[in-house]
């Protein structure tokens, strides 16, 4: 039976410069470190970055990661400073900032839950008119 998510493994052309974002912009604790990869955590997620091709994607797949909604303006206003480039602008429920990393990966930040998501979707009478739309508790 499967329990959570164990760990996300990234690919990632040159580690140092996304140690740079990952630990010095995101935050993320390094743990360990080789030629190839490094193992960082931020909370309980683990996250690897392995040296090796990375694949551009041009769909909707993402990392969302949780932020705090008192930390949400000042990390976003650091990111931005950064110079990170944006590949969307919110419009979902909760505030985003939708970015992408040093290796055209796309990422979330993200305030709120999936129980804040549907509460907003149950509020929303547009949403809960929608007939594709089904709800489960």
């Amino acid at each position: 039976m499967l329990r959570g998510l164990n760990h996300l493994t990234l690919a990632v052309a040159e580690l140092e410069r996304s140690l740079g974002f990952y630990e010095g912009l995101l935050g993320f604790r390094l743990r360990a470190r080789w030629p190839r990869g490094a193992y960082l955590s931020q909370g309980p997620l683990w996250l690897c970055l392995a040296v090796g091709p990375v694949t551009a994607r041009e769909d909707y797949t993402h990392l969302a990661f949780d932020v705090a909604a008192a930390d949400f303006e000042p990390l976003c206003a650091r990111l931005r400073a950064a110079g990170v480039v944006e590949w969307q602008p919110n419009a979902s429920e909760g505030e985003s900032l939708y970015l992408l990393d040093p290796d055209g990966h796309r990422l979330e930040l993200h305030v709120g839950d999936l129980e804040s998501r549907l509460a907003a979707w149950r509020a929303d009478p547009r949403r809960l008119a929608d007939p594709g739309l089904e709800l489960f508790d």
